[in-house]
């Protein structure tokens, strides 16, 4: 079949026209040269409807040429759909694990880029420095050397606190902490380790004691001059107060030889306190009073408060602590000796009345009073340069020094004002 006009070639004779009404005869062209027939029209079933239609059918290829059909096992078919199936799955999770690791890294480099939301300044802080004599500073130097005192009595567990006085395990800590012990003693450390502790030795009367751990390497606390803090100085106390340990309050020295007198179960103690207004509360006793260059400079023993009963009491900002010049002292002559001295004047003293001083109402006619050249009458009105007004003001100021010092004492006798040095001394206890 072709697509052109079926035109007769030059030099070929004409074919005459079939009958009318009948097909051409074999062989015979259409005549006319410009017949829009196809070339080969006499065979074309749609040129005459009567023409019968035939359909020929490609003639199979020979036994010899044609291939065999491999034959394949089903489990091979299933081997392969298995294959299949795990390419698919292996595929597929990395394409996901790719496409989620491109969307974090755009998330990540767009929130970089400041595409997300930035709160604050949006510059990275610098790190904190913390000077060492800052209060920060302070306290993580010290609290490595504060402990928890846990003493087990008939009235259940009671808690305190203490401080580390040697390296070798000697602890210093209240007198009212210790005393009611009547079974085991144990000592927490701000690393979280506990130790048994001993009682090595008290004195009642100054309200210290001292305990013994069986271990070694420990950090001792610096000690102050408690003669020399002034009032204003910033401080801070440091134990566990309501059973909170390494707790650290902050204040300032609210007065100086503030006198004390306080005691338990018959026992009266004076002592000439540091005052703070830190805040202390129950089982802040026993432990330090640090200045700011992290030095002990007194021992936190007692409060006031507006509670009825001891129980209830509170921390309302008055605070004491027992200088650490002499709880020092003390604790020394508890270890070295296992008791520790008490500081006399060698007189019995009262109250003259109205704040005017301490009236001396007998001496001992060896003791540093009478070799002094005081007399019973004379009334004391400054000791060491501090005013007394009362009896308990004397016997605290006495206690605040070691046996041997020699103090000023001014005094009236009669109607006339008179001063003399005392050189005080060790009862005969």
């Amino acid at each position: 079949m072709t697509d052109g006009w079926n035109r007769h070639r030059a030099g070929r004779p004409e074919a005459s026209m079939p009958p009318s009404g009948g097909p051409p005869a074999p062989g015979i062209a259409v005549p006319g040269e410009d017949s829009p027939w196809w070339s080969d029209a006499q065979h074309d079933p749609w040129r005459d409807p009567h023409s019968p239609a035939v359909l020929v059918v490609p003639a199979h290829p020979s036994p010899s040429d044609a291939m065999p059909e491999p034959v394949v096992p089903p489990t091979a078919d299933r081997s392969r759909a298995l294959v299949r199936m795990l390419l698919v799955s292996v595929i597929s999770a990395l394409l996901a694990g790719t496409l989620g690791g491109a969307f974090g890294y755009a998330l990540a480099t767009r929130s970089a880029l400041g595409g997300g939301t930035v709160l604050g300044a949006g510059a990275p802080a610098a790190p904190v420095v913390r000077p060492p004599d800052s209060l920060a500073g302070v306290a993580e130097r010290v609290l490595p050397s504060v402990v928890t005192v846990r003493v087990s009595g008939a009235g259940g567990t009671s808690v305190g606190s203490g401080f580390v006085a040697t390296a070798d395990g000697y602890l210093i800590t209240n007198d009212h902490v210790a005393s009611g012990a009547s079974g085991r003693m144990t000592v927490d450390f701000h690393d979280g380790t506990s130790a048994a502790a001993d009682l090595v030795g008290r004195d009642p009367e100054s309200d210290i004691a001292v305990l013994k751990v069986d271990r070694a390497g420990l950090v001792p606390v610096e000690f102050g001059d408690s003669d020399t803090v002034a009032v204003g100085d910033p401080v801070l106390a440091i134990g566990s107060p309501l059973s909170l340990p390494n707790t650290v309050t902050a204040g300032i020295i609210s007065a100086v030889d503030r006198t004390i007198q306080a005691g338990d179960a018959g026992q009266t103690r004076y002592y000439a306190a540091i005052q703070t207004d830190a805040a202390v509360n129950q089982g802040n006793s026993g432990g330090p009073l640090v200045d700011v260059a992290g030095r002990v400079i007194g021992v936190n023993s007692v409060i006031k408060s507006l509670a009825a009963h001891e129980d209830e009491a509170g921390n309302i900002g008055l605070a004491f602590a027992i200088p650490i010049n002499q709880a020092k002292r003390i604790s020394e002559e508890i270890i070295d000796t296992g008791r520790a001295r008490r500081t006399v004047i060698g007189a019995q003293i009262a109250t003259a009345g109205n704040g005017e001083g301490a009236r001396i109402a007998a001496t001992d006619p060896s003791g540093p009073a009478a070799e002094a050249g005081l007399r019973p009458g004379d009334v004391v009105l400054k000791f060491d340069g501090r005013a007394v007004a009362e009896a308990g003001d004397l016997i605290a100021l006495v206690r605040k020094y070691a046996p041997g010092s020699m103090v000023l004492v001014e005094y009236r006798r009669g109607g006339e004002r008179r001063t003399t040095s005392v050189v005080l001394a060790a009862d005969a206890k």
